[in-house]
């Protein structure tokens, strides 16, 4: 308890980004979950034709995965707080549509019945007796929707959206429990408040005549003191959550004319070189430059960049090559690489010159594993693969260049897969759970674990050299990014990224300023 305290006070201020940019997005997706759910859900109270398939439809938009649909709305919408918005949209419609459907229908026939008969118009009837009735059951629906939405939207994360879930997801890639914690110890007190409030707006929106204080002096007084407090926290919160709304907006700010956008995906290498690059470019040119990590995977980052909403970010040869572009068979370096650099120039990207850093796939055992079945190279394993485990990352399980090589050049069948992405499928290697894992051999964590490497004798692999890749319209419009960028790619290592890697994986340290130190270190920047 005393570390994680000693941590999210170390990391304050990163924390409270994340929950302001939280609380921005739910509070965008709970809003206009009312204004669509609300309507809808009198619509229907109404035509009554229209009940079932519309809530049918609210059931199984809820039952589909929040990461599948969240894949499938990146296609439409790109990345970024668009796409998670809309996700948490639709999570949050079938609570608040079907309270309001149900609190307007079973209102007592009765008084509706006798609104009419008092000449009031359907309009009347709705305004004056049906809402007011139902609203203690429409805002129950709200109050659900809202906590639901606060958990939803750590999926955020995932897509460069930010929030809470950043923490969390970097947590799991680096086994660290103080940042898991970090984001949702949060996430849970911002639940608990969201809820708190939501009960006080369904016991002020509660007719007076039917909460349970009413009918005597006494209780009319506590009833009274209690609506006033009720008030008086809700209007306090408001006050707080347009301040956050509006803050951070940069209305009035111009840091540059030139500005562009440096994109990294979600793992840890992945962050060190975005900031890399970044800190790098600011120092040397007089170019803004906006930062979007955590994208997911390869796909992500590769739609995000042909639909122009990211100007750059860092890939690996061997990821074009094999999973964006689908070649298979050759594992020659430069013959790579220029296809890479052809392929991608179709889509209107560049790749600039690649590193000294080749952080290709590798298959890994423990000591044990390898001394009990004779495992010292793929090949080897191949031998006996049908007996074993497998626990690798979903990405490696798919790719064509990866798994698929694998089973085309020895039919390498395992006895079980298992699909464990991030850092804990080193974890539940070294725990004997799974028997091989795949990792990346530029790793942080092969410091960190004892576990062996196996040599790729036949090369199965392809290279995977870090290399820049920008669009074509922005390095006409900076040219002098191409220069810069070359001046820093040599200098990445194989041996530099483990040592960086490490220092994020292992040490606890933060990829930003670990980036920034060796920079500095090596009097890169001032």
């Amino acid at each position: 308890m005393i570390d994680f305290f000693s941590y999210f006070i170390s990391h304050a201020e990163q924390i409270l980004g994340f929950l302001v940019e939280h609380i921005q997005m739910t509070a965008i997706a709970v809003g206009i979950s009312m204004l669509i759910g609300i309507p809808l859900g009198i619509l229907i109270s109404y035509v009554r034709a229209l009940d079932k398939p519309i809530i049918a439809l609210a059931n199984l938009i809820q039952a589909v995965p929040s990461m599948a649909l969240l894949g499938l709305v990146i296609p439409l919408l790109g990345i970024g707080k668009l796409p998670a918005i809309v996700m948490v949209i639709i999570y949050s419609l079938l609570p608040i549509i079907k309270n309001t459907y149900t609190g307007i229908t079973n209102i007592e026939p009765l008084m509706v019945e006798s609104a009419t008969a008092i000449g009031m118009t359907n309009w009347q009837v709705l305004q004056k007796v049906k809402l007011p009735l139902a609203l203690p059951v429409i805002m129950a629906g709200v109050r659900i929707s809202s906590v639901t939405a606060v958990g939803t939207m750590t999926m955020a994360a995932y897509i460069g959206a930010g929030g809470l879930g950043y923490p969390i997801f970097a947590g799991i890639r680096t086994v660290n429990n103080l940042q898991i914690l970090a984001g949702a110890v949060p996430a849970c007190i911002l639940a608990l408040l969201v809820d708190f409030l939501m009960g006080n707006v369904e016991r002020l929106v509660t007719p007076i005549s039917l909460q349970g204080d009413h009918g005597d002096s006494n209780g009319d007084i506590k009833l009274k003191n209690r609506r006033r407090r009720e008030k008086i926290s809700l209007a306090g919160a408001a006050i707080i959550l347009i301040i956050i709304l509006i803050a951070n907006s940069g209305l009035g700010v111009k840091k540059s004319d030139k500005q562009i956008s440096i994109a990294g995906k979600d793992f840890t290498e992945q962050l060190i070189l975005c900031n890399l690059y970044a800190d790098y470019i600011e120092d040397k040119t007089d170019i803004t430059v906006n930062r979007k990590e955590n994208l997911g995977g390869s796909n992500v980052a590769y739609s995000a960049i042909t639909n122009g909403e990211i100007d750059m970010y860092i890939d690996y040869t061997g990821t074009i090559y094999g999973s964006i572009y689908n070649h298979s068979g050759e594992t020659d370096m430069m013959t790579v690489y220029d296809m890479c650099k052809e392929d991608y120039a179709k889509d209107g990207v560049t790749l600039l010159n690649q590193c000294n850093c080749n952080n290709t796939y590798a298959l890994a055992v423990t000591p044990e594993i390898s001394e009990k079945y004779n495992i010292k190279t793929i090949p080897d394993l191949n031998r006996v693969s049908h007996q074993l485990v497998l626990g690798s990352t979903i990405e490696f399980q798919n790719r064509n260049d990866t798994m698929v090589a694998l089973k085309d050049k020895y039919n390498m069948k395992f006895k079980r897969m298992v699909a464990i992405d991030g850092s804990p499928r080193f974890t539940a290697l070294v725990n004997k759970e799974t028997d091989v894992t795949d990792a990346w051999t530029t790793d942080g964590m092969l410091l960190k674990f004892d576990i062996i490497i196996l040599e790729d004798t036949d090369q199965v692999f392809p290279p995977y050299y870090v290399v820049p890749c920008i669009r074509t319209d922005a390095l006409d419009k900076y040219p002098e990014l191409e220069n810069v960028s070359n001046e820093l790619s040599p200098l990445l290592t194989n041996e530099v990224m483990i040592s960086l890697n490490y220092q994020v994986d292992v040490e606890g340290k933060e990829p930003a300023d670990v980036a920034r130190n060796w920079l500095k270190e090596n009097n890169l920047i001032d």
